[in-house]
């Protein structure tokens, strides 16, 4: 049998000493681990892989049975600048009879998948092959205008696609910031003081979610009407706000009864005042639980459906039912709803990916107790 001669992580390892540190059966279901994560990885990934895919699809390719997953590209359909000159044998570009240079289509250009962000942002309207011919023969035109004519159809005004995002930016975002502010301050009483009642007054907090948004939605509208609230930003606010408060109250309060209360009195020993105590030693230690809170409210309202549709109607309307009722001069513009659902799901990955190091943490503390 080997001796070692020295023990520990910087045990040198000689030829004559050859340890085999991983198992075999180890190494396998260390493989097979990883094959099943990135199969379950695709399987996850796959309808937003979809939504990737269709943007840049034709209507029919949209609409295929059975589905086609790689979007065909048909001639024709191909913008300006996938146009280039043709080339005489010496270099020069040949000239037509107008003495313009004679141009053809580029073996590869992709140009075609704009057709669905140029539908995002501007209204469409059908035309008759005659108008579609007198409108390309236009040189008033852009890229955009080019775009869609080669399809037939043309630009008629902008889309509510922008007012609708702006609209989930500021009603989505002020809630967040009002139902985490307002959670944090009634979980840091309910944490940290003696309230005469504090289990029914929590209890009560709860029970605002218990019922379905779309039980509550028709004396809520009745009630916005009376109050003239109703399709306006104050209106959403108050409501995403007021429904966020029980889940960010709750969350909040068992992340601040993980910090002991020995901090604080050491701080209020120092001299420092109830506030300041709160400001500057309670919030960094509940930073991770904040950022968690935030995180679960600001899905909560970018992604509310039943709300924004009884609710509003065309001032304040946010993207969820907006999305969900695109329609086309054709039809169901699926290369729209495509670009818009991603373009929906960027501000929500982009603040996770952003406190990606609070997350983890967040939702974890209060799973080992003192």
């Amino acid at each position: 049998m080997a001796k070692f001669e020295e023990v520990g992580p910087h045990a040198p390892i000689t030829e004559s000493i050859r340890v085999d540190l991983v198992h075999p059966r180890a190494r396998l279901g260390v493989t097979i681990r990883a094959v099943v994560a990135v199969v379950i990885v695709a399987i996850m990934l796959f309808p937003v892989i979809w939504l990737a895919l269709t943007m840049v699809k034709t209507r029919p390719d949209a609409v295929a049975v059975p589905p086609k997953f790689i979007p065909y590209f048909p001639e024709g359909l191909l913008s300006d600048w996938c146009m280039v000159p043709q080339l005489n044998k010496d270099g020069t570009p040949k000239l037509g009879k107008d003495g313009q240079p004679v141009l053809k289509e580029r073996d590869v250009c992709f140009d075609v998948t704009l057709e669905g962000i140029v539908g995002l942002f501007f209204e469409r309207r059908t035309l008759t092959p005659a108008q579609q011919k007198q409108y390309m023969e236009s040189p008033e035109f852009g890229w955009a205008d080019r775009i869609l004519l080669r399809r037939g159809l043309v630009i008629t005004g902008p889309s509510e696609f922008v007012d609708r995002f702006r609209n989930s930016l500021i009603i989505a975002g002020t809630s967040t910031v009002l139902a985490v502010t307002f959670g944090l301050l009634a979980a840091y009483a309910f944490s940290r003081f003696d309230i005469q009642g504090k289990p029914d007054f929590l209890f009560f907090i709860l029970s605002t979610r218990m019922l379905p948004p779309v039980v509550v939605t028709i004396p809520i509208f009745l009630m916005y009407r009376q109050l003239g609230i109703y399709d306006t930003h104050i209106g959403m606010i108050l409501l995403y706000t007021v429904f966020n408060l029980s889940l960010s109250v709750w969350l909040l309060k068992g992340f601040l009864d993980e910090i002991p209360k020995e901090y604080e009195e050491a701080a209020l020993v120092d001299g420092y005042s109830r506030m300041q105590a709160f400001r500057k030693v309670v919030l960094p230690q509940a930073a991770t639980g904040i950022a968690a809170t935030t995180v679960f409210c600001l899905i909560f309202a970018w992604n509310e459906y039943a709300f924004s549709l009884m609710l509003t109607s065309d001032v304040a309307r946010t993207m969820p039912p907006s999305i969900a009722s695109t329609q086309g001069a054709g039809g169901i513009e699926w290369a729209i709803i495509a670009t818009a659902s991603m373009l929906f799901l960027i501000p929500v990955v982009v603040i996770t990916f952003a406190l990606r190091q609070h997350l983890l943490r967040g939702v974890t503390f209060g799973a080992i107790r003192q």
